[in-house]
């Protein structure tokens, strides 16, 4: 077989209903780039094994799981490409998204990180929105064109295994959320960069019940805990005002634009305030 230009790790735990659509569209893939597709089971206890076994991918179990650092590290040890991409088990990649990351780093050298657009793709009965808020789901745009950047995230980024070899693995020791800015962070600090490449898109998927309010609220409270214990690691905790000030404005959002997702946004600032309020 021929060596992979690149390898694509798919942590995962527990959602064999989303990994069977990704596993589908990586399957799908058009072009001459040879790859290969490495899934972490992080201690699944549903079908997880038996959807990788389906797709003919490798699939590397970690039992008891340790978090989706530690499968990232893994999903690398386990795979051979030079260029190593990450992505989330709930996304759909559009069949020229491998392409389009190896064409992305052979025409930026210089860079060791990337990060394509993230799309949120939501498939079942997701709240209204009045189109002013965010979606409640990680999201990137940063236009049509390639740029350098400060951040990607782990649902649609890759690296050179050079710069991975050199500064190190994700810090497994990390709570979730934050630890790609992490590595980021310690990339750039020995001069390397990330670049965005526009054309490397894919969707994140929310599907059935996922994608109803009650879920997306409550998947929104924990991501505002996890995002302030990020910024407490960081020293960039906001004041206890502030953080009543964004509840507050979620509150009128709600109210004013009789918008479903204002509850959401406060489901966030919510987490964040439990967060801030929690004994040390």
């Amino acid at each position: 077989m021929e060596a992979p230009a690149i390898s694509v790790v798919v942590p995962t735990r527990n959602r064999a209903a989303y990994l069977e659509v990704t596993l589908r569209s990586l399957g799908a893939q058009q072009g001459d780039v040879p790859y290969e597709v490495v899934v972490v089971d992080d201690g699944s206890g549903d079908s997880t094994g038996a959807v990788a076994e389906a797709a003919g991918v490798r699939c590397v179990r970690l039992d008891p799981g340790r978090g989706p650092s530690a499968a990232r590290n893994a999903g690398v040890a386990a795979s051979s490409g030079a260029l190593v991409a990450f992505v989330d088990d709930d996304v759909w990649a559009p069949p020229g998204w491998v392409s389009a990351l190896v064409d992305g780093a052979g025409r930026h050298p210089e860079s060791e990180a990337f990060g394509g657009p993230i799309r949120a793709r939501f498939e079942g009965p997701a709240p209204r929105s009045c189109g002013r808020e965010t979606a409640p789901i990680t999201t990137l745009d940063l236009g049509d064109e390639d740029r350098e950047t400060d951040r990607a995230w782990s649902a649609n980024m890759a690296v050179r295994r050079s710069a991975f070899e050199r500064v190190g693995g994700f810090d497994e020791e990390l709570p979730i959320y934050g630890e790609e800015e992490e590595w980021t962070t310690r990339l750039q600090a020995e001069g390397g960069t990330v670049t965005y490449l526009a054309a490397a898109g894919l969707d994140h998927r929310r599907a059935g019940d996922d994608a109803r309010l009650r879920s997306l609220a409550r998947s929104e409270y924990r991501r505002g805990r996890a995002s302030r214990r990020n910024d407490r690691r960081k020293g960039e905790e906001p004041t206890l005002p502030r953080e009543l000030r964004n509840l507050a404005g979620a509150g009128w959002h709600t109210v004013r634009r009789a918008c479903p997702q204002g509850l959401i946004m406060g489901a966030h600032s919510a987490g964040r305030l439990a967060e801030a309020l929690r004994p040390r």
